[in-house]
């Protein structure tokens, strides 16, 4: 499954349950471990963990099981490995003393940063 497709499906998954702060970072230049990270957040642990659960069995699904999931029993910070795609879903707190999204950037000059994209709805 392209990696594309697979962020997409993912993405309107985590939409679909309204999860908060949706980012998209494109790593394909700074890493050959993923394409993709996707990060959001949810309001609580129960709705940490419904999310990750959604984009596991989008995933699965499609035909990609995930590689791994780990936080799930504790709802704070819960990493879906889908290979190509990289799925954290944080509560705010945890999301912001950790600030992901910094430290993919750390380093890098503008041309150098991995793309950060707001979520877009489908088609947009």
């Amino acid at each position: 499954m392209q990696s594309e497709v697979l962020l997409k499906l993912t993405q309107e998954s985590l939409e679909d349950l309204k999860a908060r702060d949706i980012q998209v970072l494109d790593v394909r230049h700074l890493t050959s471990v993923t394409d993709y990270l996707l990060i959001a957040s949810g309001t609580s642990d129960r709705h940490v963990r419904s999310m990750a659960n959604s984009a596991v069995q989008i995933a699965k699904a499609a035909g990609q099981a995930p590689l791994g999931v780990e936080g799930l029993d504790a709802g704070e910070w819960v990493l879906v490995d889908l290979v190509d795609v990289v799925v954290h879903v944080m509560q705010p707190r945890v999301r912001e003393f950790y600030k992901l999204e910094d430290l993919w950037a750390v380093g890098a000059d503008d041309s150098d940063a991995p793309a950060k994209t707001q979520a877009k709805k489908p088609g947009s």
